[in-house]
């Protein structure tokens, strides 16, 4: 497993080894002692599996008091997956980085806690799973605006599919993020 960082501290894009022959492929999505030994440390309770269209665009989202880690990778085609700093007292707070995650790359972005995360659909359709290190409570659920000027992510969709709820989010600067 190749580990990379970006420019956000504590995001990550991880490359798994990958064993390939005539048969196809295998690899480990995930192996708990090797991401703890390599400081990628949570403790994953709830799987997800995603399915969107082409132009679709999912997020900003986080959990407001139950922060979540999550490990995201693609399972079919490929997406534009996003994660922004909302830690208060980060010094990279409102930064975001973005990567491509693809079936061909088989690459997985490991986002901790703290972070609002998204990603848009590039192929015809994508399947997107993630774990989350803790469970998805409706109750505790926040979001951004994706369009946030102030953030001014460089989305490759320029009119995405949104749903209600993503288009109605808002501004980084009108949530009231505590600190920890």
């Amino acid at each position: 497993m190749n580990i990379l960082p970006t420019s956000l501290k504590g995001l990550r894009i991880i490359e798994p080894n990958v064993f390939e022959d005539e048969r196809g492929y295998f690899l480990e999505t995930h192996h708990h002692e090797r991401f703890q030994s390599a400081g990628l440390d949570a403790n994953f309770v709830q799987d997800n599996l995603s399915f969107s269209k082409q132009g679709t665009l999912r997020g900003l989202h986080f959990q407001l008091t139950r922060p979540q880690t999550k490990l995201v990778h693609v399972v079919t085609v490929e997406i534009f997956d996003v994660a922004v700093d909302i830690r208060p007292e980060s010094p990279t707070f409102g930064k975001w980085s973005g990567v491509l995650l693809s079936k061909e790359n088989k690459r997985q972005l490991f986002i901790p806690g703290g972070f609002a995360h998204g990603f848009c659909v590039l192929s015809e359709s994508a399947h997107v799973a993630y774990k989350c290190s803790d469970y998805y409570s409706p109750e505790d659920e926040g979001g951004i605006l994706w369009s946030d000027p102030a953030i001014a992510i460089d989305w490759p969709v320029k009119a995405p599919t949104l749903s209600v709820k993503d288009q109605q989010y808002p501004l980084l600067i009108d949530l009231r993020l505590k600190k920890s």
